[in-house]
């Protein structure tokens, strides 16, 4: 495996890395803390996804993982599509797909940690 593909699977697994990189990347440079904050939480995004799926596969023994979150993220799609055009009367997506991925970062976030936890204790639980 090259380095490159090592690097990202480590960040994957790690995936409050490339918030912190991203985030003081962009402060440096783009000095606007806010643009940051948002820039730096749809980078994680994608690696909160590829470490919850591994994360829930490595918990359930199960290849299910990406399906599973794929699944949700086109659910929560057609509901804020549907939520949209109820509001507003028509859709507009941009929004819709920012909504969509900043709320996958909250979603993914919190399940992150739960399935660590839950899979450090299970570790713990194994080896005692």
């Amino acid at each position: 495996m090259n380095a490159v593909g090592s690097f990202l699977i480590a960040l994957s697994m790690l995936p409050f890395f490339p918030f912190l990189i991203v985030y003081y990347g962009m402060v440096y440079f783009k000095k606007s803390k806010k643009m940051a904050l948002h820039t730096a939480m749809d980078v994680t995004t994608i690696f909160l996804i590829a470490a919850v799926a591994a994360l829930f596969n490595n918990a359930f023994q199960s290849g299910f993982g990406v399906y599973l979150i794929l699944i949700l993220l086109l659910i929560a799609l057609g509901l804020i599509g549907s939520a949209q055009t109820r509001i507003k009367g028509k859709i507009n997506y941009k929004r819709m797909m920012r909504a969509l991925w900043r709320m996958a970062f909250v979603v993914m976030g919190f399940s992150y940690i739960v399935l660590m936890a839950f899979g450090l204790f299970s570790y713990i639980l194994d080896i005692m």
